[in-house]
């Protein structure tokens, strides 16, 4: 798993560009994919003892590793594994 202070910026269904922060990244092999999860910065006007919306896609990284391209996660199997990894890093995070 790789984590830190990595920005990326993605467009919605309505064409709006949005900066988000990458939590982190991980590639599963069961899957043969990579997953990116991340929160969309700007959204945190919720009061500080709420949670931020974590958002997770599927990406095929490019060959210059500066963009690629975020598919949707449709498959039950791949969330649960999702949630199991996003459970993981939270779990270590705290302890640090």
């Amino acid at each position: 798993m790789e984590h830190g202070q990595e920005t990326m910026t993605i467009v919605d269904e309505q064409g709006n560009e949005h900066v988000c922060e990458v939590i982190f990244t991980f590639d599963s092999e069961e899957f043969g994919k990579s997953y990116v999860l991340y929160h969309i910065l700007g959204q945190e006007d919720v009061a500080d003892d709420e949670e931020i919306e974590i958002h997770a896609s599927s990406f095929i990284p490019s060959e210059d590793e500066e963009d690629g391209e975020l598919m949707p996660i449709e498959d039950d199997a791949e969330w649960e594994m999702i949630e199991e990894m996003l459970n993981t890093f939270l779990a270590e995070d705290e302890e640090e």
